[in-house]
């Protein structure tokens, strides 16, 4: 007996509209206006969050963290590079890939970069938000 095909036709379609790369794309920009309130929808209210200093599972938590980090560092540009997608379906998607990021600290230009992974659930209304996300600093 053949096993059935784990992703039907309209499951299909609906990855190949690929809401979830938006959906990081989005993010990513709505980080970049250093307003919560521009990150706050494109988060799952479940979302957590593991930094390399600590682990954010609130959204007000969360919303602590990239504050004092905006305060922190001024100007910052987030971004994504050598994104790659793993194991899409109909309701989760996972985006691994490069974060680079530069701002000014202490009147000092800075940069840094490591490795994230992001996940994305859909919401079951033809959107995605960010449930998980793991960011880990280059050494």
């Amino acid at each position: 007996m053949n096993s059935p095909d784990p992703v039907s036709p309209s499951a299909a379609a609906r990855i190949a509209a690929c809401g979830y790369r938006e959906a990081l794309e989005d993010y990513i920009a709505g980080t970049n206006t250093h307003d919560f309130d521009h990150v706050r929808p494109l988060l799952h209210p479940d979302v957590v969050f593991r930094f390399s200093d600590t682990d954010c599972t609130t959204l007000l938590a969360a919303q602590r963290y990239f504050e004092k980090t905006w305060s922190t560092t001024q100007d910052e540009r987030y971004r994504a590079v050598d994104i790659s997608w793993r194991v899409p379906t109909p309701t989760t998607a996972i985006a691994s890939y490069t974060y680079q990021w530069t701002g000014m600290v202490d009147g000092e230009r800075r940069s840094g970069s490591g490795q994230a992974t992001n996940v994305f659930v859909a919401d079951g209304y033809g959107g995605w938000s960010l449930a998980h996300e793991h960011l880990s600093p280059s050494g």
